[in-house]
């Protein structure tokens, strides 16, 4: 007996936010059938959270912050989902004492026991600095920004403990993302849109795939089932050297083991986030939870994260080899017109939530034009 394969418009691999965004407006717009297929047993990718047993919303995959300065962005989540304004603070551990990061007047005053003021920053900067002709690398940007000896208490370690390299190993973009600031300003961003979802982004991404033309299929690995299923395209968003069954090597990704903890107390630390940055410690970072999602209850779950190179990917380490490597599947996908490769994993790229919906929203209007 011959079964018959089902059948659907669109295959989609990955029920993140580029899968997501991706099913929605194929299904809503184009009022195509789509089957999205991903391999844990949830949507939402690693910005799904839940309630714990104490009834504290947790991020199971680590703190998601949502912020963008793009308005259509904004807009289109919007129509999946209630706000909560929140704008994010982290202080950075360092030798027992606590400073802003990113790095701001404030930490510089308070590290180097002086008080500036804004117009002295950095000028103070430029003496610390050492001036190089040619950026390779993390080490020689951040040094060029703020010195030595602020890259030592605050970049060269943590970034080993996050990315199993130092500074000088990874390309220059890895450090960039995070600013230097001569003003007193210590939120983490300064976008135009800075909230979160005020029922979780589990609850967006339901909204979001609720439209009947999509069905998902949970905890499959697609290449289980892709044989037995008849589609007119593929989107995948997983490993790109998971999709070419690693035939020309692996890239590299760190990965982050998750200790979740629950403590009988209102409070557990200063601000939502504290980095560990000094060696000794093991864990890159603490999370408490309802400092992020506005909760109100009497304990309080946080989570400590120890970077590691085993285990689910995460974030690709962009460094030399990589790219390299990078290279040459970037070049086979070429020969795969009727699959799209997107997101984080598929294009081995480090992207932003709102950078990923932008990404998503363009590759749609693409292929709208198709149809």
């Amino acid at each position: 007996m011959v079964l018959q394969k089902m059948k659907y418009d669109f295959v989609i691999v990955g029920a993140g936010f580029a899968g997501a965004v991706l099913a929605e407006r194929i299904s809503e717009v184009l009022k195509k059938r789509v089957l999205l297929i991903e391999k844990r047993d949830h949507i939402c990718g690693n910005c799904y959270d839940e309630y714990d047993e104490y009834g504290i919303l947790i991020h199971k995959y680590g703190p998601h912050i949502f912020h963008t300065n793009s308005s259509t962005v904004f807009k289109y989540l919007s129509n999946f989902t209630e706000w909560r304004k929140y704008e994010h603070k982290v202080l950075a551990k360092y030798n027992n004492e606590l400073f802003p990061i990113p790095i701001n007047r404030l930490t510089i005053s308070k590290f180097f026991n002086i008080n500036l003021a804004e117009n002295e920053v950095e000028l103070f900067l430029k003496k610390q600095c050492e001036q190089t002709q040619k950026i390779d690398n993390s080490e020689d940007y951040v040094v060029s920004r703020i010195g030595q000896k602020l890259f030592d208490a605050f970049y060269k370690e943590y970034t080993y403990k996050q990315w199993g390299k130092y500074p000088a190993e990874l390309s220059a973009s890895v450090c960039r993302r995070l600013p230097i600031r001569s003003n007193d300003d210590s939120r983490y961003f300064t976008d135009k849109f800075q909230y979160m979802p005020a029922e979780g982004f589990s609850s967006l991404f339901k909204s979001m795939l609720s439209n009947p033309k999509i069905d998902i299929m949970l905890g499959k690995d697609y290449k289980s089932v892709i044989e037995n299923i008849s589609y007119k395209k593929l989107i995948y968003t997983g490993p790109l050297d998971y999709y070419f069954d690693y035939n020309l090597g692996k890239l590299n990704y760190r990965s982050i083991e998750f200790v979740l903890q629950n403590y009988k107390k209102v409070s557990f630390q200063e601000s939502p986030v504290v980095n560990y940055v000094n060696k000794y410690v093991p864990f890159t970072r603490i999370s408490e939870f309802k400092k992020i999602t506005g909760q109100f209850a009497d304990t309080t779950t946080i989570c400590k994260e120890f970077a590691s190179n085993k285990g689910e990917e995460y974030y690709p380490i962009i460094d030399a080899e990589n790219l390299q490597l990078l290279k040459k599947y970037k070049k086979k996908t070429r020969r795969f017109a009727n699959t799209i490769f997107i997101g984080r994993l598929a294009e081995f790229k480090y992207y932003n939530m709102d950078q990923i919906v932008a990404r998503a929203l363009k590759v749609f209007n693409h292929l709208a034009e198709q149809f």
